[in-house]
């Protein structure tokens, strides 16, 4: 196969997989498959184009557009395929569309009337793929139907929508227009906008007081960019979506997992899974949230939490981490390898409906740990108390291994208390009916297995050991390390 046939396969193989499955024809307003821009746009493809060089995506240009939905009145599928499309969701798609053909494209897509909605198939792989339309498409053009200026932005119904969020972040050129169609900046990209007088672009400051995401997030490749788990959810705290399960659906591709769609399994449901799937990546941060209630879906683990709006404030508690750590869901609850800290109780103040802990490493006494919990989830005899490091690494040389434990490190409480043993039955020395069988004492009393302490502060506490100069480790032997189901 010569090179030219090469970026041929790469080309068509890009078009079949990588575009929306359905798009807007400019010329005639008509919807087609992806099959018709590859018979299309094929012949484009240039012999000149080195290997190296060569990337289908410009040679499959498309436009996309972002928008906040009517309440009623928008272009169906159906209505585009049969021609009979009219209203105010109409009008607005022309307008898109005459905006992509002035930026010269020849194909467009818009959530509204592209997916075939009556196929589950269909409706599966398109919000499965959102993510990745949006970021392979050539411009994408948001319209800010409340908005007249760049001052305007902050109280759009945009900036507070679930679905907007990923079609902020995962374009590389995105160009905004105000409620009249009119450009909002001078701009080709309003995610790389040039420089005003004071320093700094308007649109990209607007943008970033508005959805308090970093400028330097909004401007970079989402998908190049290490981001922490907590920092992502954060984003999408105070969003809302129509459909409860799109609180999961809407930013799968911002962590970039793909969960099957099932409308009507409920937000808890839906966002346990996201979540299980976030946990299979290894980021620590997913446990770094707050919320007094747990999802109601998970009984077996009070580790996932209801929503991304537990999320909202885990700036508060900021760490760093080398290495991922293992999390798998089991029957048993969520497993996961942690560093044991004992720890030990200094003082407790309780009224009827809250106890205050006063907890204290039993390795470093100066370290001290306060938490509130409900005072009816807490036992007060024959209870041990811990704190399980998730931040740490564990190294070595070939010989051995040791734990390497941050300056500060970030960790779950942990519980368990004291149980009678069962009665056992001890054997008489002269029995004949087992052999070789090393029997034991029955125990006196057993433990439980550690449990996520049930406190109403976050899931995670981040503490700083004294003495430990920041930003430096110091390494322990590996058998504080313990497997746990919480």
């Amino acid at each position: 196969m010569d090179l030219w046939e090469s970026n041929l396969a790469r080309f068509d193989q890009y078009v079949m997989n990588e575009i929306p499955i359905h798009l807007i024809r400019l010329s005639d307003m008509k919807i087609v498959r992806r099959n018709d821009v590859k018979k299309h746009s094929r012949s484009s493809v240039s012999e000149l184009d080195y290997d190296v060089f060569f990337h289908p995506a410009k040679y499959a240009k498309y436009a996309i557009l972002s928008h906040r939905w009517l309440d009623e009145g928008e272009p169906t599928y159906e209505e585009m395929e049969a021609g009979t499309a009219a209203g105010p969701g109409y009008e607005k798609l022309k307008k898109f569309c005459e905006k992509a053909r002035k930026d010269g494209m020849e194909f467009a897509w818009s959530d509204t009337c592209c997916i075939d909605k009556s196929s589950s198939t269909e409706l599966d792989e398109s919000i499965r793929s959102m993510f990745r339309w949006y970021q392979n498409s050539s411009v994408c053009i948001v319209h800010l139907a409340q908005s007249e200026d760049i001052e305007d932005i902050q109280k759009d119904e945009w900036i507070r929508r679930g679905w907007t969020l990923q079609e902020l972040l995962a374009p590389h050129i995105i160009k905004f227009f105000n409620a009249r169609w009119m450009p909002m900046t001078g701009d080709e990209n309003d995610k790389t906008p040039s420089m005003k007088p004071d320093g700094s672009p308007d649109i990209l400051r607007a943008l970033e007081e508005a959805t308090d995401i970093p400028r330097d997030v909004l401007t970079s490749d989402l998908g190049k960019r290490p981001m922490r788990v907590d920092e992502r959810m954060a984003w999408a705290a105070t969003r809302k979506t129509t459909r409860v399960e799109d609180a999961a659906y809407s930013i799968m591709g911002i962590f970039n997992v793909s969960l099957q769609i099932a409308y009507g399994e409920g937000r808890d449901r839906a966002f346990c899974r996201l979540i299980e799937a976030i946990m299979q990546t290894g980021d620590p941060s997913v446990l770094n949230w707050h919320d007094p209630s747990p999802a109601r879906h998970h009984s077996g683990s009070c580790t996932f939490p209801q929503s991304p709006f537990s999320f909202r404030m885990c700036d508060h508690r900021q760490f760093d981490f080398d290495r991922p750590l293992e999390m798998t869901m089991t029957s048993l609850g969520l497993r996961i390898p942690l560093v044991i800290f004992p720890l030990i109780v200094h003082s407790i103040s309780k009224d009827a409906l809250f106890t205050e802990l006063r907890l204290r490493c039993w390795f470093c006494l100066t370290l001290e740990i306060q938490t509130t919990c409900r005072t009816s989830d807490i036992k007060f005899t024959n209870c041990q108390y811990a704190l399980g490091i998730v931040n740490y690494s564990v190294i070595g040389d070939g010989t051995r291994e040791v734990l390497s434990i941050r300056d500060r490190s970030a960790g779950v409480l942990l519980s368990r208390h004291a149980e009678h043993s069962l009665p056992g039955y001890q054997p008489p020395p002269y029995s004949n009916d087992f052999v070789g069988l090393k029997f034991a004492f029955p125990l006196e009393y057993k433990l439980t297995e550690w449990k996520l302490l049930a406190h109403i502060d976050s899931t995670l506490v981040v503490v700083d050991f004294p003495n430990v100069p920041s930003g430096s480790h110091f390494y322990i032997d590996r058998g504080y390390l313990q497997t746990v189901h919480i």
